[in-house]
């Protein structure tokens, strides 16, 4: 770990890798459905139900694979994982782009989620350059980077996506491409050679990765809640332009324009507040304070009437933006330097396995209350987010009692 401050490159790149990664997902978010419709010729329903396993191939390619990549950038270092993940990345959107069918889209995804390290290699860059104390501020950033994204590429996919639903797919792929040339060029290796440990296949697997961050304490109960958070977001990355079409009738146009304002949120809450706000208050109160309005977000969500309703939700879920650089602060300051992409891997295993089963729940209780069998109700998968959320505030409260009890002891 660096004990001078960051090389200004380093964090340039990883915010570019963040907000690609962002602005690509975000590119596709609203015209995926049409996309979807072109190749099948499926109504509403059955396409979100597709869109539900799309997702759930890219999640299950990832949980296998993201700790195997994991434990490979603790052995060989951040930078060649890192660009692989990025060269990955810009074949599936390539792929996506011309894909004739839907074959071809599962295609991509099974691509995607076996290069889907982005996350953790980035992640694990910034404990390599940083300071415990430092990391909330840049983890901070990163989580802007990623708002940023959120901002540019739904606004700039739900326009050119008007225009053929293809596109949107071509300029991610050339996108992510490009930040994979500019990182050949500009990234050096963070992780010192005497901070590796040795590649363990035993370990370089989903619940070998799990069992190992298991043994720190409190870090179990922070991966359990983390996994309810990322299956309670699921609630929105599996049917939110289905949601946004029935309860408001938004284009894709219209929904890439919430996407883009939930984006600022993000970028004034993790950008401008939760350095400071941490620092302030610690790490284990800002965590707690954004499940909780992550809480009140969900509900507004599920009861929304109609568009105005809708951004109610968005803008109270901004504010649920401390909960990302508050876990990485908690947990990497809990795990030697020589397991933190270890420790990446895990976090992404446990996000991927939500996203495994997310959009099978998620989807799945949309299309049940869309369908023409019983009432109509487009908000039932934020009404299991608010339950699932509502237990992780539980793990996470008793993670922060008994921290405070150890310390005390």
């Amino acid at each position: 770990m660096n004990s001078a401050a960051p090389d200004r490159r380093i964090i340039l790149f990883i915010c570019l890798v963040s907000f690609l990664d962002a602005m690509g997902a975000g590119l596709i978010l609203p015209v995926l459905p049409d996309l979807i419709r072109l190749l099948s010729s499926l109504p509403d329903s059955g396409a979100a139900q597709i869109s539900g396993w799309l997702l759930f191939t890219y999640a299950g390619m990832q949980f296998f694979c993201a700790p195997i990549l994991g434990g490979l950038s603790d052995r060989f270092g951040r930078r060649p994982v890192l660009l692989i993940s990025l060269l990955g990345f810009s074949l599936d959107y390539f792929i996506m782009a011309l894909a004739p069918g839907l074959a071809f889209l599962f295609v991509a995804r099974m691509v995607s989620g076996v290069f889907g390290a982005t996350y953790a290699a980035a992640n694990a860059v910034v404990t390599d350059i940083a300071t415990p104390d430092a990391r909330g501020a840049l983890f901070g950033l990163t989580g802007a980077a990623v708002g940023l994204g959120f901002i540019a590429g739904p606004a700039i996919g739900g326009l050119i996506g008007e225009t053929d639903p293809r596109l949107p797919f071509l300029l991610a792929g050339a996108l992510t491409f490009a930040t994979f040339v500019f990182g050949w060029f500009s990234l050096p290796e963070t992780h010192k050679p005497e901070a590796r440990r040795a590649f363990s296949w035993a370990r370089a697997n989903p619940l070998g990765s799990l069992i190992a961050m298991a043994r720190q304490p409190g870090l179990l109960m922070m991966l359990a809640g983390l996994f309810c958070i990322q299956l309670a977001n699921q609630s929105y990355a599996s049917t939110w332009a289905f949601y946004a079409h029935a309860i408001a009738g938004w284009t894709p146009f219209g929904i890439g324009l919430s996407v883009a304002v939930y984006g600022a949120m993000l970028v004034l809450v993790q950008g401008g507040l939760a350095g400071p706000v941490i620092r302030r208050i610690g790490a284990a109160p800002a965590l707690i304070g954004g499940v909780a309005v992550g809480i009140i977000s969900y509900t507004l969500l599920a009861i929304a009437p109609d568009g105005v309703g809708i951004y109610l939700g968005i803008l109270v879920g901004g504010l649920s933006g401390f909960v990302f650089p508050a876990t990485q602060v908690l947990m990497t300051s809990a795990v030697p330097q020589d397991s933190q992409g270890e420790l990446q891997g895990a976090i992404t295993a446990s996000y991927s396995l939500a996203a495994v089963l997310g959009p099978l729940i998620m989807a799945q209780s949309y299309a049940a209350s869309t369908d023409t069998i019983g009432p109509l109700f487009p908000g039932a998968p934020f009404i299991i987010a608010v339950g699932l959320v509502a237990i992780a505030l539980v793990l996470f409260l008793s993670v922060h009692r008994s921290n405070q009890n150890a310390r005390s002891a």
